[in-house]
């Protein structure tokens, strides 16, 4: 796209590498493409310092930089204290949002715990997103009760939405969740970029790791929390194992939940067929999902968010499990095979790493490299991008 008179300003303000998220990954990805197909600015968090492998043609400015008139500023919003730095930005009103996470809970608690403009009344703002029972919530909160389930039943994104000027989204089922919420305000859907690791030896990077031909790779991607199933992950590998598939499961990523995994594994007897890799560096990051048949991506409870990790492993070529409910339906079934949510994830895991390798895989990786190619490269999210932010722009 050429930089005509019309081609849109964009004031970007996100989480930046070297912070250990998935948005800021999201966002040193797809800016350099989006800088192609736009005039772009983008905000430098607090005391950042850009890592060695930042696209340093990118045009930065300090975090309290003003927005230009003619300029479209783009809050990215997730659910966690990555994000706080620019709620001050977000209220001042007249904001484009991206919308990372369907549940803003944590962060607007986070907000208040730092003092920030929901300190002084966080009952009010719960009881603006969920009425009488946000404000029951918050007196509960005070008197220390809170349960493991009140962000994702009272997931507070009213209490941000009203200083929107449009909301982006990932996925049609976050669309419409926001539409039942709050009619007035423009929403529109960009499916999440992930960079394309581009060719792969596949052959190669297995035998870096070590894994022997024969063997079949189980893979989970990403950050280790209660949240991603990794119980049933780990019943339903040892379910396979125990049925006879010469497999092993490789836990890519860094969490508190490691060690707890580990000793189950342990207790399992599945120690040896476990591996745990930690944290992968940025540069060998986006091969590694490549050495793996299978990828498994569970969500139980879901903020909504569209997994980063699922798309590395479809522009891996891996076919990737998923938990079967609300946005995870959304890519192809060839190409992301569905769980059932709850324990029964953990026997379809196990008949599915079965029949890895068998009629029809072939098929499997293919359509997974297709839902990648089709839906998040960077280059294409870039332009459907600036396509939206031109037409809010006309229509503003």
């Amino acid at each position: 796209m050429s930089r005509h008179s019309d081609t849109p300003k964009i004031l970007w303000g996100s989480p930046l590498p070297p912070v250990r998220s998935g948005v800021a990954d999201y966002a040193a990805e797809l800016l350099p493409e989006l800088a192609k197909a736009a005039r772009l600015r983008v905000l430098r968090p607090p005391e950042w310092t850009p890592p060695p492998e930042w696209p340093h043609q990118l045009e930065t400015v300090p975090c309290d930089e003003e927005r230009q008139d003619d300029e479209i500023e783009v809050v990215h919003l997730g659910n966690n204290p990555y994000h706080l730095w620019l709620l001050h930005r977000l209220r001042r009103g007249g904001v484009v949002v991206v919308l990372h996470d369907a549940v803003l809970h944590h962060l607007l608690v986070e907000d208040a715990a730092e003092g920030g403009a929901a300190a002084a009344d966080l009952e009010s703002e719960l009881e603006r997103s969920h009425g009488q029972a946000g404000r029951a919530l918050s007196a509960a909160r005070t008197a220390g009760h809170h349960g493991f389930l009140d962000p994702f039943l009272f997931p507070a994104r009213a209490s941000f939405f009203r200083y929107a000027s449009a909301v982006i989204v990932h996925s049609r089922w976050a669309a419409e969740l926001v539409r039942s919420e709050v009619e007035s305000l423009p929403v529109h859907r960009v499916e999440l970029a992930a960079a394309d690791p581009g060719p792969l030896d596949r052959a190669a990077i297995r035998r870096r790791f070590g894994i022997p031909d024969q063997e079949r790779v189980l893979m989970h991607l990403g950050f280790l929390t209660r949240q991603k199933g990794l119980e049933e992950i780990l019943t339903g590998f040892g379910a396979a194992v125990r049925c006879g598939v010469q497999a092993r499961l490789m836990i890519v990523g860094e969490g508190r939940r490691a060690e707890h995994l580990k000793e189950a594994a342990r207790s399992a007897g599945l120690e040896d067929r476990v591996w745990f890799t930690g944290w992968i560096k940025p540069e060998h990051f986006l091969s590694v999902p490549a050495a793996a048949d299978l990828g498994v991506v569970l969500r139980t409870p879901s903020a909504g968010e569209t997994s980063a990790a699922v798309l590395r492993f479809l522009a891996c070529g891996v076919p990737v499990a998923v938990g079967g409910r609300k946005q995870f339906l959304e890519w192809p079934e060839a190409a992301a095979p569905r769980l059932t949510p709850g324990p029964a994830a953990a026997p379809d895991l196990a008949r599915l790493l079965g029949d890895v390798g068998g009629p029809g895989w072939d098929d499997r990786r293919q359509a997974a490299r297709a839902a990648y190619e089709r839906f998040h490269r960077p280059e294409d999210i870039a332009r459907r991008f600036v396509g939206i932010l031109s037409n809010l722009k006309e229509t503003s």
